[in-house]
């Protein structure tokens, strides 16, 4: 099956979950953190911040994996928080060599983050670890990217209230 294929199942899956289930925005989330993580094995820990624009950080609101002590992350620190600034993805193969990174876990060697965007605004974004030193490729962007487009089209304002 190629990268396409699996991309695409693993939206049409997304699809699925978020429509039968009816489900609020917080069981969306948490439903997509939890499908990628087990369909991608090198996503060892996945989760979505959202931007408290007015305290200018951002706040874990779901994850799959390990607990962290980071649910709350100021603009410009860290991958997260340079995202929430530059509005870019941003792709770590080896978070070692990044000077402004938050180490969540010991066992975190890459990192890849990519801004959700609603009415073009990023207002969060998701958040994948991985075990592994450099397992990113520009498919997993694409797939992130999707992913926050659907979730933004799905939930619309209701992920202002998160």
């Amino acid at each position: 099956m190629s990268s396409k294929t699996g991309q695409s199942l693993v939206l049409k899956e997304l699809e699925a979950l978020f429509s039968e289930s009816k489900s609020s925005v917080q069981q969306g989330l948490e439903a997509c953190c939890s499908l990628l993580r087990e369909r991608y094995d090198h996503y060892d820990w996945v989760g979505f911040y959202f931007a408290d624009f007015k305290s200018k950080t951002l706040h874990l609101k779901a994850f799959s994996g390990q607990p962290t002590e980071h649910t709350s992350i100021p603009f410009g620190k860290g991958i997260c928080g340079q995202v929430a600034v530059s509005n870019q993805n941003f792709m770590v193969p080896d978070v070692q060599e990044q000077e402004n990174y938050i180490a969540c876990s010991i066992s975190v060697r890459s990192e890849l983050v990519v801004p959700l965007f609603f009415k073009g605004e990023n207002i969060g974004q998701i958040d994948i670890d991985s075990n592994q030193k450099d397992p990113f490729s520009s498919e997993d962007e694409q797939l992130l990217e999707a992913c926050c487009a659907l979730i933004s089209e799905t939930y619309g304002s209701s992920l202002l209230s998160l």
